[in-house]
Protein backbone atom coordinates (compact mmCIF):
# COMPACT_ATOMS: atom_id res chain seq x y z
CA UNK A 1 0.00 0.00 0.00
CA UNK A 2 1.44 3.35 -1.09
CA UNK A 3 -1.15 5.74 0.29
CA UNK A 4 -2.21 4.22 3.62
CA UNK A 5 -0.74 2.10 6.37
CA UNK A 6 -2.49 -0.77 8.14
CA UNK A 7 -1.19 -2.35 11.34
CA UNK A 8 -2.63 -4.89 13.78
CA UNK A 9 -1.85 -5.26 17.48
CA UNK A 10 -3.86 -7.05 20.19
CA UNK A 11 -7.12 -6.91 18.25
CA UNK A 12 -6.70 -3.27 17.23
CA UNK A 13 -6.42 -2.35 13.55
CA UNK A 14 -4.77 1.03 12.94
CA UNK A 15 -5.59 2.53 9.53
CA UNK A 16 -3.41 5.56 8.77
CA UNK A 17 -3.70 7.96 5.85
CA UNK A 18 -0.08 8.17 4.77
CA UNK A 19 0.20 10.73 1.97
CA UNK A 20 1.17 13.91 3.81
CA UNK A 21 1.25 16.83 3.80
CA UNK A 22 -2.38 16.91 2.59
CA UNK A 23 -3.43 13.23 2.60
CA UNK A 24 -5.73 13.91 -0.35
CA UNK A 25 -7.45 10.81 -1.66
CA UNK A 26 -8.18 9.60 -5.15
CA UNK A 27 -9.13 6.25 -6.63
CA UNK A 28 -5.82 4.62 -5.66
CA UNK A 29 -6.01 5.56 -1.98
CA UNK A 30 -9.69 4.65 -1.76
CA UNK A 31 -9.01 1.25 -3.35
CA UNK A 32 -6.33 0.71 -0.71
CA UNK A 33 -8.84 1.60 2.01
CA UNK A 34 -11.21 -0.94 0.47
CA UNK A 35 -8.50 -3.61 0.62
CA UNK A 36 -7.84 -2.60 4.22
CA UNK A 37 -11.52 -3.12 5.06
CA UNK A 38 -11.27 -6.64 3.64
CA UNK A 39 -8.18 -7.37 5.72
CA UNK A 40 -9.68 -5.93 8.89
CA UNK A 41 -12.72 -8.15 8.46
CA UNK A 42 -10.63 -11.21 7.61
CA UNK A 43 -8.41 -10.77 10.67
CA UNK A 44 -11.43 -10.11 12.89
CA UNK A 45 -10.11 -6.89 14.38
CA UNK A 46 -12.00 -5.88 17.49
CA UNK A 47 -11.58 -2.10 17.11
CA UNK A 48 -10.25 0.32 14.49
CA UNK A 49 -8.21 3.47 14.93
CA UNK A 50 -8.52 5.86 11.96
CA UNK A 51 -5.75 8.46 11.92
CA UNK A 52 -3.37 10.29 9.59
CA UNK A 53 0.29 11.16 9.23
CA UNK A 54 1.45 14.76 9.00
CA UNK A 55 0.22 18.09 10.30
CA UNK A 56 -3.26 17.73 8.79
CA UNK A 57 -5.75 14.89 8.76
CA UNK A 58 -6.97 15.25 5.18
CA UNK A 59 -7.70 18.08 2.76
CA UNK A 60 -10.28 15.96 0.92
CA UNK A 61 -10.41 14.54 -2.57
CA UNK A 62 -7.55 14.94 -5.04
CA UNK A 63 -9.03 17.47 -7.46
CA UNK A 64 -6.07 17.43 -9.87
CA UNK A 65 -7.75 15.08 -12.41
CA UNK A 66 -11.29 16.47 -12.05
CA UNK A 67 -11.17 19.08 -14.86
CA UNK A 68 -10.30 16.31 -17.34
CA UNK A 69 -13.08 13.93 -16.27
CA UNK A 70 -16.48 13.69 -17.92
CA UNK A 71 -19.39 14.23 -15.49
CA UNK A 72 -20.30 10.53 -15.62
CA UNK A 73 -16.72 9.54 -14.80
CA UNK A 74 -16.59 11.99 -11.90
CA UNK A 75 -19.86 10.57 -10.60
CA UNK A 76 -18.49 7.04 -10.90
CA UNK A 77 -15.52 8.07 -8.75
CA UNK A 78 -17.79 9.62 -6.13
CA UNK A 79 -19.96 6.51 -6.06
CA UNK A 80 -16.86 4.39 -5.50
CA UNK A 81 -15.71 6.66 -2.67
CA UNK A 82 -19.15 6.47 -1.02
CA UNK A 83 -19.25 2.68 -1.31
CA UNK A 84 -15.83 2.23 0.31
CA UNK A 85 -16.40 4.79 3.06
CA UNK A 86 -19.69 3.08 3.90
CA UNK A 87 -18.05 -0.34 3.97
CA UNK A 88 -15.64 0.99 6.57
CA UNK A 89 -18.43 2.67 8.55
CA UNK A 90 -20.53 -0.51 8.65
CA UNK A 91 -17.86 -2.84 9.97
CA UNK A 92 -19.33 -4.34 13.17
CA UNK A 93 -16.57 -2.96 15.40
CA UNK A 94 -16.04 0.43 17.06
CA UNK A 95 -14.13 2.96 14.93
CA UNK A 96 -12.19 5.61 16.81
CA UNK A 97 -11.05 8.61 14.77
CA UNK A 98 -8.13 10.89 15.66
CA UNK A 99 -8.07 14.20 13.77
CA UNK A 100 -5.37 16.87 13.77
CA UNK A 101 -4.99 20.05 11.75
CA UNK A 102 -7.35 20.55 8.83
CA UNK A 103 -10.09 17.99 8.22
CA UNK A 104 -11.76 19.22 5.05
CA UNK A 105 -14.25 18.15 2.40
CA UNK A 106 -14.13 14.44 1.73
CA UNK A 107 -11.62 14.08 4.55
CA UNK A 108 -14.28 15.39 6.94
CA UNK A 109 -16.74 12.93 5.43
CA UNK A 110 -14.27 10.10 6.03
CA UNK A 111 -13.75 11.17 9.65
CA UNK A 112 -17.53 11.12 10.12
CA UNK A 113 -17.43 7.35 9.56
CA UNK A 114 -15.81 7.04 13.01
CA UNK A 115 -18.12 6.11 15.88
CA UNK A 116 -16.00 8.02 18.40
CA UNK A 117 -14.08 11.10 17.30
CA UNK A 118 -11.13 12.60 19.16
CA UNK A 119 -9.43 15.76 17.93
CA UNK A 120 -6.37 17.84 18.59
CA UNK A 121 -7.06 21.24 20.06
CA UNK A 122 -5.88 22.84 16.81
CA UNK A 123 -8.10 20.74 14.53
CA UNK A 124 -10.53 22.47 12.16
CA UNK A 125 -13.40 20.90 10.25
CA UNK A 126 -14.90 22.21 7.03
CA UNK A 127 -17.05 21.44 4.03
CA UNK A 128 -15.35 23.04 1.03
CA UNK A 129 -18.04 22.05 -1.46
CA UNK A 130 -19.76 25.47 -1.63
CA UNK A 131 -16.61 26.85 -3.27
CA UNK A 132 -17.09 24.20 -5.99
CA UNK A 133 -20.80 24.83 -6.48
CA UNK A 134 -21.35 21.28 -5.28
CA UNK A 135 -22.66 19.30 -2.31
CA UNK A 136 -21.19 17.02 0.35
CA UNK A 137 -21.63 14.10 -2.00
CA UNK A 138 -20.09 11.52 0.35
CA UNK A 139 -22.81 12.02 2.92
CA UNK A 140 -21.26 14.73 5.04
CA UNK A 141 -24.05 17.24 5.63
CA UNK A 142 -26.58 14.76 6.98
CA UNK A 143 -24.01 12.87 9.06
CA UNK A 144 -23.15 16.19 10.67
CA UNK A 145 -26.89 16.91 11.10
CA UNK A 146 -27.35 13.60 12.87
CA UNK A 147 -24.81 14.74 15.45
CA UNK A 148 -25.39 18.50 15.81
CA UNK A 149 -28.78 19.18 14.23
CA UNK A 150 -29.80 20.33 10.79
CA UNK A 151 -29.47 24.11 11.31
CA UNK A 152 -25.78 24.07 12.20
CA UNK A 153 -25.05 21.39 9.61
CA UNK A 154 -26.67 23.50 6.89
CA UNK A 155 -24.91 26.67 8.05
CA UNK A 156 -21.50 25.02 7.89
CA UNK A 157 -22.23 23.54 4.46
CA UNK A 158 -23.39 26.93 3.17
CA UNK A 159 -20.34 28.83 4.39
CA UNK A 160 -17.52 26.28 4.18
CA UNK A 161 -16.19 27.90 7.34
CA UNK A 162 -13.35 26.16 9.17
CA UNK A 163 -15.02 25.21 12.44
CA UNK A 164 -12.63 24.86 15.40
CA UNK A 165 -12.53 21.52 17.19
CA UNK A 166 -13.64 23.20 20.43
CA UNK A 167 -16.90 24.23 18.73
CA UNK A 168 -17.37 20.71 17.40
CA UNK A 169 -16.83 19.31 20.88
CA UNK A 170 -19.33 21.74 22.39
CA UNK A 171 -21.99 20.63 19.91
CA UNK A 172 -21.24 16.92 20.29
CA UNK A 173 -19.57 16.05 17.00
CA UNK A 174 -16.16 15.59 18.67
CA UNK A 175 -16.08 13.45 21.79
CA UNK A 176 -12.96 14.86 23.38
CA UNK A 177 -10.07 17.25 22.71
CA UNK A 178 -6.39 16.65 23.41
CA UNK A 179 -3.18 18.57 22.96
CA UNK A 180 -1.75 17.66 19.57
CA UNK A 181 1.25 15.86 21.09
CA UNK A 182 -1.11 13.67 23.17
CA UNK A 183 -3.80 12.97 20.55
CA UNK A 184 -2.49 9.77 19.03
CA UNK A 185 -1.45 8.23 22.35
CA UNK A 186 -4.82 9.01 23.93
CA UNK A 187 -6.79 7.73 20.95
CA UNK A 188 -4.67 4.57 20.76
CA UNK A 189 -5.08 3.91 24.46
CA UNK A 190 -8.85 4.29 24.24
CA UNK A 191 -9.01 2.09 21.13
CA UNK A 192 -6.97 -0.65 22.84
CA UNK A 193 -9.27 -0.50 25.84
CA UNK A 194 -12.28 -0.94 23.57
CA UNK A 195 -10.58 -3.79 21.69
CA UNK A 196 -10.16 -5.71 24.96
CA UNK A 197 -13.82 -5.27 25.84
CA UNK A 198 -16.96 -7.23 25.05
CA UNK A 199 -16.74 -6.70 21.31
CA UNK A 200 -19.81 -8.80 20.48
CA UNK A 201 -21.81 -6.39 22.62
CA UNK A 202 -20.02 -3.43 21.00
CA UNK A 203 -21.18 -4.71 17.61
CA UNK A 204 -24.75 -5.08 18.86
CA UNK A 205 -24.76 -1.54 20.24
CA UNK A 206 -23.51 -0.26 16.88
CA UNK A 207 -26.30 -2.13 15.10
CA UNK A 208 -28.90 -0.75 17.53
CA UNK A 209 -27.70 2.80 16.95
CA UNK A 210 -27.84 2.28 13.20
CA UNK A 211 -31.40 0.97 13.50
CA UNK A 212 -32.34 3.97 15.64
CA UNK A 213 -30.80 6.44 13.16
CA UNK A 214 -32.88 4.93 10.36
CA UNK A 215 -36.14 4.06 12.08
CA UNK A 216 -36.22 5.73 15.51
CA UNK A 217 -36.92 4.37 18.98
CA UNK A 218 -40.02 2.30 18.24
CA UNK A 219 -38.45 0.54 15.27
CA UNK A 220 -35.33 -0.28 17.30
CA UNK A 221 -37.43 -1.63 20.17
CA UNK A 222 -38.96 -4.00 17.62
CA UNK A 223 -35.57 -5.42 16.59
CA UNK A 224 -33.86 -5.26 20.01
CA UNK A 225 -33.88 -8.96 20.75
CA UNK A 226 -33.23 -9.99 17.15
CA UNK A 227 -29.97 -8.04 17.38
CA UNK A 228 -28.97 -9.05 20.91
CA UNK A 229 -30.29 -12.50 21.86
CA UNK A 230 -27.09 -14.20 20.68
CA UNK A 231 -25.25 -12.42 23.49
CA UNK A 232 -27.14 -14.37 26.14
CA UNK A 233 -25.14 -17.50 25.36
CA UNK A 234 -21.83 -15.78 24.67
CA UNK A 235 -18.67 -16.57 26.64
CA UNK A 236 -18.25 -12.85 27.30
CA UNK A 237 -21.65 -12.46 28.96
CA UNK A 238 -21.21 -15.61 31.02
CA UNK A 239 -17.85 -14.30 32.20
CA UNK A 240 -19.33 -10.89 32.97
CA UNK A 241 -22.27 -12.29 34.94
CA UNK A 242 -20.01 -14.60 36.96
CA UNK A 243 -17.72 -11.71 37.81
CA UNK A 244 -20.60 -9.38 38.71
CA UNK A 245 -22.21 -12.05 40.91
CA UNK A 246 -18.94 -12.72 42.74
CA UNK A 247 -18.58 -8.99 43.44
CA UNK A 248 -22.18 -8.85 44.66
CA UNK A 249 -21.67 -11.75 47.05
CA UNK A 250 -18.42 -10.32 48.41
CA UNK A 251 -19.74 -6.78 48.62
CA UNK A 252 -16.82 -5.51 46.56
CA UNK A 253 -16.57 -3.49 43.37
CA UNK A 254 -16.88 -5.23 40.03
CA UNK A 255 -13.36 -5.74 38.65
CA UNK A 256 -12.24 -4.63 35.22
CA UNK A 257 -12.52 -7.64 32.91
CA UNK A 258 -10.63 -8.42 29.74
CA UNK A 259 -13.15 -10.09 27.46
CA UNK A 260 -12.42 -12.49 24.62
CA UNK A 261 -14.88 -11.20 22.06
CA UNK A 262 -16.81 -14.46 21.77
Amino acid sequence: MKHIKLAFEDGLATLTLASPPNNRFGIDMVNEINDAVDEIAEKKARAILLCADGDDFCFGGDIEPWPRLRPQDLQANFERFMLVFNRLERLPVPIIGAVQGLCNGGGFELALRADILFAAEDARFSHSEQSLGFVTVLGGVYRVAERVGSRLAYQWALTSEKVPAAVMERHGLVNKLFARDRLLAEATGFAKQVASGATMAHAAHKALLRSWSVGGVAATDDVMFDLTNHLLDSADMKKGIASAYAAFVSGGERPVITFDGR
